[in-house]
């Protein structure tokens, strides 16, 4: 073999290498925004209060693993035109967020997409209460997570008074029906309820408080959250306790830890639906075609973006 192509070949060996990293430093930096955050709050607690028991590099290790079982899911899900639904219930600052990024994080985006819908419109409120969240409802091969659900009626919407009582009891009147309907529609629907402490998620919101990349998810309704958490309490039970049935039961994810909680998360979506490895033909890549005519035209060095890095 000649010299130019050995250089060649470590070249390309090179930049594979660079790219596998690439990718696994997009985990890396979540990671390390969580241990920013945590460095953020150390002054306020005791020192080895706030540990983890979960290895660093064992978290790492079985979340890239259970990143893979989750493309195998999403190729089952193409391949057998499944509908799949995950609702992601919880407190503010319970770590929906978190695990929803974990999952969709390798997954072909439109395959699984995420629905996190805003407070109703004027328009919207007129209208049939689960109407607005029926049209993200997936369609053959298609996975939605729902960050937040028609579920906001049993809770924020009945603590912070946005519905009346009656609306409030027509929602569990209807719930169970309108989900045995999806289900019997062929829809997968999986029901997470993400739960942590008081104390954790005052802690959580001391974090966003002193964090200026993170004060953006605090909002008026997340501080009023917080003087009501007896409220909620009374209102999860009560959702718990009415909307847990046989065909959408409801499981609950102890979040306190957030890197238990994404694996345990994950691990159990995919205990949930019975997949299996798609086949897949051998992909060759076809030769670069050299056309004798082609002339590349310059690009004016005014149009590059500045290489500040």
């Amino acid at each position: 073999m000649s010299t130019d192509n050995t250089s060649k070949e470590l070249e390309f060996k090179r930049r594979v290498t660079a790219e596998m990293l690439d990718s696994f430093d997009e985990e890396l930096e979540m990671e390390i925004d969580d241990e920013r955050m945590n460095d953020l709050v150390s002054e306020a607690t005791s020192p080895g209060e706030r540990t983890t028991d979960l290895d660093r590099r064992f978290y790492f290790k079985e979340l890239f693993r259970l990143q893979g079982e989750l493309v195998k899911l999403q190729d089952w899900v193409v391949h057998k035109k499944l509908k799949l639904v995950v609702l992601f219930e919880g407190r503010d600052a319970a770590g929906k967020g978190g695990v929803i990024k974990r999952i969709t994080q390798r997954l072909n985006p439109r395959v699984c997409r995420v629905a996190a819908l805003s407070a109703p419109s004027e328009r919207e409120r007129t209208q049939w209460y689960f109407q607005r969240y029926v049209s993200h409802l997936p369609a053959g091969g298609e996975i939605v997570l729902f960050d937040r659900s028609w579920y906001n009626r049993a809770g924020v919407e009945k603590v912070m008074e946005f519905c009346n009582e009656d609306d409030y009891e027509e929602f569990f009147r209807t719930v169970p029906e309108f989900e045995k309907m999806l289900i019997r529609s062929g829809i997968v629907l999986i029901k997470y309820w993400f739960s942590i402490t008081d104390d954790e998620q005052n802690m959580r919101f001391m974090m966003r408080i002193r964090d200026p990349l993170k004060q953006w998810k605090l909002s008026p309704m997340d501080m009023e959250s917080r003087r009501r958490w007896e409220q909620y309490t009374k209102a999860k039970e009560t959702m718990l306790e009415r909307t847990h049935i046989p065909e959408a039961r409801w499981w609950i994810i102890e979040a306190v830890d957030k890197k238990k909680a994404r694996l345990n998360c994950i691990h159990h979506l995919l205990s949930q639906i019975p997949y299996a490895e798609i086949e897949r033909e051998p992909v060759v890549l076809p030769a670069r075609v050299h056309n004798p005519d082609y002339l590349r035209h310059p690009v004016p060095k005014d149009m590059f973006v500045p290489a500040v890095y």
